[in-house]
């Protein structure tokens, strides 16, 4: 390991928002899991959370471009026990869903722990999963497509979570605690 590469993932670490996330349900195309694994990994998520119910999660590709190495992946068996582990946590959980009560997406602060729940490609989020959500947001579309691919959509709310926590100061100093920080620095530096 170089000094270089030391100080790069320390910097990167630094910058890691623990209470920043994405709940993945049954997103099962792996090229979409690893998109989403990257943008998490491009502001700074330290973990994911995925439920998916056919058991497991897909594997990675190319897209990933390496970010499963530094973004965590937690996988829940069920979307009940997703929403306990994040509330025990202080998440509060924002469903993506085409719905007419569903608020802009820029609208949400994301400087508060928060979690965003994206649903499979196809169906979206499941009422299962709406009914325990804090609420639903949606991203404004004006063309004839009514959304956008799940993978770009956690992208778009991603960077408007980034463009607040820049705003407000959260990646000027460690959000870890030291000793969660060191875990993570040890395991790094193993990659």
């Amino acid at each position: 390991m170089t000094e270089t590469r030391r100080r790069r993932i320390e910097e990167v670490l630094k910058r890691r928002q623990p209470d920043l996330t994405v709940l993945l349900e049954n997103v099962h195309k792996p090229h979409n899991l690893s998109a989403i694994l990257r943008s998490c990994d491009a502001v700074g998520v330290l973990e994911v959370h995925a439920v998916n119910p056919t058991g497991g999660v897909p594997t990675f590709n190319e897209t990933s471009g390496g970010s499963h190495k530094w973004v965590y992946l937690r996988v829940h068996p069920d979307i009940q026990t997703a929403f306990r582990f994040l509330r025990e946590r202080g998440f509060s959980v924002y469903a993506t869903a085409l719905r007419e009560d569903a608020q802009d997406f820029r609208e949400v602060d994301y400087t508060k722990p928060t979690a965003i729940l994206l649903g499979a490609e196809k169906w979206g989020v499941s009422e299962e999963a709406l009914a325990l959500a804090d609420g639903a947001i949606q991203i404004p579309m004006f063309g004839m497509v009514q959304s956008l691919n799940v993978s770009v959509a956690g992208a778009v709310i991603l960077f408007e979570a980034q463009r607040q926590r820049l705003k407000a100061g959260l990646y000027e100093k460690p959000r870890l605690d030291s000793e969660l920080y060191e875990r993570v620095l040890q395991d790094w530096l193993r990659k």
